[in-house]
């Protein structure tokens, strides 16, 4: 994998589009059709709000993102020092059962593992590091 250059914001929601777009070209980079650069977008934007929202409950931190291109494939690290959260281990949620039966939370953690090809989570002293692989899956 080449490194690419890395961003490193306040965890606010006001940063999303910046972050994402950072990503988006990074990933563009790799050649991804429009709609592989969406799902992309879309399984980081869920990872990012959850970020913003939930990370730093008593006050304020940053989002640090670096991406790497392979040769078929990329990788994207989604760096926090909010409270530790491993979203690899969440159980999925029942979509099967009635919507009124379900469980508050844990559909986009679901999309998400259903978007990239491989999620993985490490805490290194106060930093949650999320890394989500993705592989160029053709036309979608």
């Amino acid at each position: 994998m080449i490194a690419m250059p890395h961003l490193r914001l306040p965890a606010v929601l006001d940063n999303l589009e910046k972050l994402i777009s950072f990503i988006s070209e990074c990933a563009g980079k790799q050649g991804y059709s429009p709609a592989e650069l969406r799902r992309i977008e879309l399984a980081v934007e869920e990872v990012l709000v959850n970020i913003c929202r939930y990370a730093y409950p008593a006050g304020t931190g940053d989002i640090e993102v670096n991406c790497k291109v392979g040769s078929d494939s990329s990788l994207i690290e989604i760096i926090d020092t909010g409270i530790p959260f491993d979203c690899s281990t969440e159980t999925c949620p029942d979509i099967e059962a009635n919507v009124c039966d379900r469980k508050l939370g844990g559909l986009g953690i679901f999309l998400v593992h259903k978007m990239v090809d491989k999620v993985a989570y490490r805490r290194e002293g106060n930093k949650n590091i999320l890394t989500l692989l993705y592989k160029p899956r053709g036309k979608c």
